[in-house]
């Protein structure tokens, strides 16, 4: 089978598209072949982790497809059926943090940017049936780590005030959909004009320039619930603009691990400061119960073949994308 393996070399420059030994199911899991399959940015992290004395290794987490083979006491399973992938091994129940054992497709096991994939039988779902393939195999990990974000750890309600800062990766443009869906009113920013542009016929209250004054944008009105990913370039603009006794919840560092906090001024401002990533696997099945009941669709930016890679990264790495990457399969 085809696929895109990373070996020998750091970074992009050890990525290539190959011929792979096809693999076969063990018992208690199934292989998906995969029609479609989504980049994240998880994926550029990886490239860096895995290393060049590691086995080479498929990578990718998100993808959809139909079942071709079932492993031995897969029984509520069946070859043929059309599904979605959830990325996340060995976080079933929902709770306060994943354990231990938790994982991610495609590093430290092979992923989805492949013709074929092996996965645990618990971890394919039935394919939401409003979803195209390019849309399915975008959506798992994008969308689990905004509803866990909103759901779990903010609690989002209807009379919410939320800023989105940074808005056009996956992440952001479901927490955009998945906030509206509920009835808060979202506001966004973006250094693109294209990007704002988008969240707004996406149903953003209001998308505001990076480099504009962001309290004259707001007109002096603070929010409930800051969603941050950006990280150290825009932490402190985006704190400002929470009410106090408001809650900050932060799942990326895309521009920096590292942020400098004023502590008196948090602690005088009763803020709430939340991390999350991902999430279980009972929450993945909230979260397809969702895009379902509201007809949720994510926002494809590019599809791209697996031979045509090196665009799609280079895409990824440009943040270049408004919503996700798709790999046609």
């Amino acid at each position: 089978m085809k696929a895109i393996v990373h070996e020998s070399k750091t970074g992009m420059k050890g990525l290539s598209c190959r011929e792979v030994k096809t693999p076969q199911p063990k018992r208690g899991e199934v292989r998906v072949s995969l029609k479609a399959a989504g980049l994240n940015h998880r994926d550029l992290f990886v490239l860096k982790r895995h290393q060049p004395t590691d086995p080479p290794l498929i990578i990718g987490s998100d993808g959809a497809g139909v079942v071709d083979a079932v492993g031995e006491g897969v029984t509520d399973v069946k070859i043929g059926d059309e599904v979605v992938i959830n990325p996340g091994l060995g976080w079933k129940e929902t709770s306060d943090a994943p354990p231990k054992e938790f994982e991610i497709l495609g590093l430290p096991d092979d992923g989805t940017f492949a013709e074929q994939v092996i996965i645990p039988a618990g971890n394919v779902v039935q394919k939401p049936e409003h979803l195209s393939w390019e849309e399915a195999g975008v959506l798992s990990l994008a969308a689990l780590t905004a509803y866990r974000v909103l759901f779990t750890r903010a609690r989002i309600q209807a009379d919410m005030k939320v800023l989105i800062p940074g808005i056009g990766s996956g992440v952001a443009t479901f927490l955009l959909q998945f906030a509206k869906a509920v009835g808060a009113t979202v506001y966004v920013t973006s250094r693109s004009s294209e990007k704002c542009k988008m969240a707004l016929e996406l149903g953003a209250d209001k998308a505001i320039d990076s480099h504009e004054d962001w309290d004259q944008a707001l007109v002096g009105e603070k929010v409930d619930l800051l969603i941050e990913c950006v990280g150290a370039a825009t932490f402190d603009k985006s704190l400002q603009q929470v009410r106090p006794g408001g809650t900050v919840v932060t799942f990326g560092a895309s521009a920096g691990d590292e942020v400098k906090l004023n502590l008196r001024q948090f602690f005088y401002g009763q803020f709430n400061l939340l991390g999350s990533t991902m999430g279980s696997a009972e929450e993945y099945q909230q979260m397809l119960e969702f895009i379902n009941k509201h007809q949720i669709k994510p926002v494809v930016d590019h599809v791209y073949s697996l031979n045509d890679f090196q665009q799609a990264f280079e895409r990824l790495e440009s943040a270049s994308q408004i919503g996700k990457i798709a790999f046609r399969i």
